[in-house]
């Protein structure tokens, strides 16, 4: 289906805003010095290189303590955060004592290492929470000047469900229900008919730990999911997809990332006995525009979504992009480029959806449907190019619609590492299955992690 000429010019928009941003970009960017040279220093306390699963199942039986392993974690984070900014506060003080009382209520426990693992399955494992989530006593300004000093006073729901389980919690980290994980208590709150599309779900460096920590934050939505069910994958049907179909707002898919699914496929193929079927959908191509559109969408009582530029204002007038772009290349704007940048092409909206991307969007969402039922699953590409450099996603804003239109599409997804590439940077693969199908993607996921390797220690050589 054929753009009209008006979505067309919308697309020639996007296009011309983004070409000025990147030309603005290069020659106002400020110049930082750079950790040339360094790198991040090896990994040398083996606790942690195991899984969260692994060291619950140690600490529980008493074979390190959760103290040792808070204060394992607590050593590499003062260790490396200098080389990533990744922490914007910490809370180790309060973690020791929340450590020290696990390890008591272990000393204490009569019913056995069996009722512990039930009841508290991750007892006593440090974790981290992106600062978009509510967590009472520590910032709750998701990066917005406007909300400088405002602190949590309550704690999201998968946080609640978290502390519930007896995790330790050791930092905010820097950084969104279809899903089944509930985004209350987030910041920014979902408008218009936003939260049938934002998602949240865990982050873990192993696939083993991927199982526990959904059920634990899926809280009383789990039985929604088919998580205990054991999956057999020399029955499920394979799928792959290497790209979006040629959008003209997208990155071509690299090389390397286009090999490395290839691989994938055919190593599932060899290990499993099953054929995987490479498809095509040219709704693909409008990936973004999708996206785009359904992310505008008016509530039921026809509210549109609140303005990214108004939450930029909060709490007073909304905020000018272009003005705010002219502050920036000065330097005097409190906006980074990347939220300016979403202010603009906010700016290049159509007043109402076009009806095109709608029915494109739902003859995707039937074939792909279809297309998995209840035992498929489909590889896709997470992004077009490994891990780019800072500031450069600036340049292709777009290329996120890899991740986006699965939101849009209410699937489940497990993104993949599969090692590392030519320049050391870590390779992977979107594993995608129908509504619901969460258990499907995560035991692929598992099978890969095995195959390739899983996760890689970015100080290793």
């Amino acid at each position: 289906m054929a753009l009209s000429r008006l979505e067309r010019v919308q697309v020639w928009l996007l296009k011309a805003v983004t070409g000025v941003l990147v030309i603005v970009f290069r020659f106002f960017s400020p110049r930082r010095p750079a950790l040339s040279g360094k790198k991040l220093p090896p990994v040398r306390n083996p606790l942690l290189l195991m899984s969260a699963t692994q060291l619950a199942k140690k600490i529980r039986r008493k074979e390190v303590s959760s103290v040792e392993v808070v204060q394992a974690y607590i050593d590499r984070i003062q260790e490396v955060n200098p080389f990533v900014n990744a922490v914007v506060k910490d809370r180790f003080a309060a973690a020791l004592q929340e450590a020290a009382q696990v390890d008591k209520l272990i000393e204490e426990e009569t019913g056995g290492e069996e009722v512990l693992e039930d009841r508290l399955p991750l007892l006593g494992v440090p974790l981290s929470v992106k600062e978009s989530y509510a967590l009472q006593g520590m910032p709750f300004t998701t990066g917005l000047v406007s909300r400088r000093g405002i602190v949590a006073t309550v704690d999201a729901p998968p946080v609640i469900e978290v502390f519930v389980y007896d995790s330790v919690l050791l930092t905010e980290k820097n950084t969104f229900p279809l899903g089944v994980v509930s985004c209350e208590n987030q910041y920014p709150p979902s408008s218009g008919r936003q939260e049938e599309y934002l998602s949240s779900g865990p982050m873990c460096r192993y696939a083993e730990d991927l199982l526990p920590m959904l059920k634990i934050m899926a809280g009383p939505r789990v039985n929604m999911l088919s998580l205990n069910t054991k999956v057999d994958l020399k029955k499920l049907r394979f799928f792959t997809i290497p790209h979006d179909g040629g959008s003209p707002l997208t990155t071509p898919v690299s090389k390397e990332l286009v090999d490395i699914q290839r691989k994938v496929a055919e190593r599932l193929e060899a290990d499993l006995g099953v054929k995987v079927q490479e498809v095509h959908f040219p709704e693909l191509r409008y990936s973004f525009e999708i996206w785009d559109a359904y992310m505008a969408l008016p509530d039921k009582e026809g509210k549109p979504p609140q303005m990214f530029a108004e939450l930029m204002g909060e709490p007073g007038r909304p905020a000018w992009p272009l003005w705010e772009l002219l502050k920036w290349m000065i330097g005097r704007s409190d906006h980074t480029l990347a939220a300016i940048s979403v202010g603009l092409i906010e700016m290049t909206h159509m007043s109402k959806t076009p009806s095109s991307i709608i029915q494109m969007k739902e003859k995707l969402q039937k074939e792909v449907d279809e297309l998995l039922g209840a035992d498929g699953v489909f590889l896709y590409p997470s992004h077009p190019k490994v891990a780019p450099k800072h500031h450069h996603p600036l340049l292709r804003p777009f290329d996120f619609s890899y991740t986006g239109i699965i939101n849009i599409l209410g699937l489940p997804v497990t993104q993949c590492p599969l090692g590392v590439g030519e320049e050391g940077l870590p390779l992977g693969v979107q594993v995608v299955a129908g509504k619901l199908q969460d258990h499907l993607t995560l035991a692929v996921a598992l099978h890969l992690e095995k195959t390739f390797g899983g996760w890689k220690d970015p100080g290793a050589n």
